[in-house]
């Protein structure tokens, strides 16, 4: 037996010399080392060998197995190596060729400016309001009554509302204001809430105005809420959107639903304050309008006046993107101009 298995390794290891690829290899070791092989064959046979010679054929059955496997290793290994850089060869990249550019989309600006301004205020310990009290599609009720806007005023034209043909007092929401009411309607105070969303004007489209636009509604309820708190919020958001560096004043203003109200400019971003056509000559840009939550406000949700107060704010998207980012024109948000959209 020991002598057959001497003429199997002669014979495997003649075969390994002779082998030219990986798949001569794999060849001689299921013909010699598998388990149908011809060393596994023989090695059948050890049962019927004494014990003394089931020891000395035993082990050397195992030495030129061993011998085996790392001969074919070797041989498999200088094949692998040799393909491989044969195909790299043939597969070689030139790198002083220019690379293929593959445009990536990017974030929206007005997204980016939204993700940024509730991420401001989030971090003032507002919460985002539920988008089912914040509907587009809007009802006359939520969108003018409930905020305290008269039957006559001039907001509530069509010249000024889009109104939903064969749906009376249905509309396109001109305000985000509109959230504050279903918010109030639905939680007790306190309520700290914003509302980012899109709002419909029938305007004419020219560099400052569009029919459509972005706005965020921020409301604050609770006991003792002042102006004071109000001044403090807002300066705050203006300090962490703008920088510390731009001025700003509350200048007194009207909103019905609001008393008192005001509105907060900016120092002009084009101008840094000298005046110019961007400013109308003030050398300031009006950022957002708020206000105290007017008493008749409250009363119509159930609210206390008497026991709660509130503040209101309500802002433009567009309006602060294009003063940070100095752009003079908002029809460009939207016309999808990529050399305008790329420098975002």
């Amino acid at each position: 037996m020991k002598a057959q298995l001497e003429n199997i390794y002669n014979s495997a290891k003649s075969d390994i010399e002779k082998a030219v690829s990986i798949a001569d290899i794999d060849d001689i070791r299921l013909k010699y080392l598998s388990r149908k092989g011809e060393f596994n064959s023989i090695k059948k046979g050890l049962k019927d060998l004494s014990d003394e010679e089931k020891r000395t054929v035993g082990a050397f059955a195992n030495q030129i197995t061993q011998e085996l496997e790392e001969l074919l290793k070797t041989k498999h290994d200088a094949f692998y190596q040799k393909e491989l850089n044969e195909k790299l060869q043939k597969d070689r990249i030139d790198i002083t060729l220019s690379g293929k550019y593959t445009p990536q989309g990017k974030v929206h600006p007005l997204t980016s400016t939204t993700d940024e301004i509730v991420s401001i205020f989030q971090n003032l310990g507002f919460s985002v309001a539920a988008p089912e009290f914040s509907p587009e599609v809007e009802t006359e009720y939520y969108n003018f009554d409930m905020l305290n806007v008269p039957k006559d005023h001039p907001a509530r034209d069509v010249q000024d509302t889009f109104y939903v043909k064969d749906l009376p007092g249905v509309v396109l929401r001109s305000q985000t204001s509109g959230a504050q009411i279903h918010v109030m309607e639905n939680q007790k105070p306190p309520i700290k809430v914003i509302a980012p969303g899109r709002v419909y004007r029938n305007e004419n489209i020219n560099a400052r105005k569009n029919n459509f636009f972005h706005q965020i509604e921020g409301l604050y309820v609770d006991k003792n809420i002042t102006f004071g708190d109000l001044k403090g919020v807002l300066n705050e958001f203006i300090r962490l959107y703008f920088g510390s560096a731009r001025p700003t004043r509350f200048r007194s203003s009207f909103f019905p639903f609001t008393e008192p109200s005001a509105e907060v400019d900016v120092q002009c971003i084009m101008c840094q304050g000298k005046g110019c056509r961007t400013c109308s000559g003030t050398g300031w840009l009006e950022v957002l309008g708020c206000g105290m939550v007017d008493t008749n406000v409250l009363r119509g949700v159930g609210i206390d006046p008497d026991v709660y107060t509130g503040f209101a704010f309500g802002m433009g998207v567009e309006r602060l993107a294009m003063l940070k980012y100095a752009i003079d024109d908002i029809r460009l948000f939207f016309n999808n101009d990529k050399r305008f959209l790329e420098q975002f």
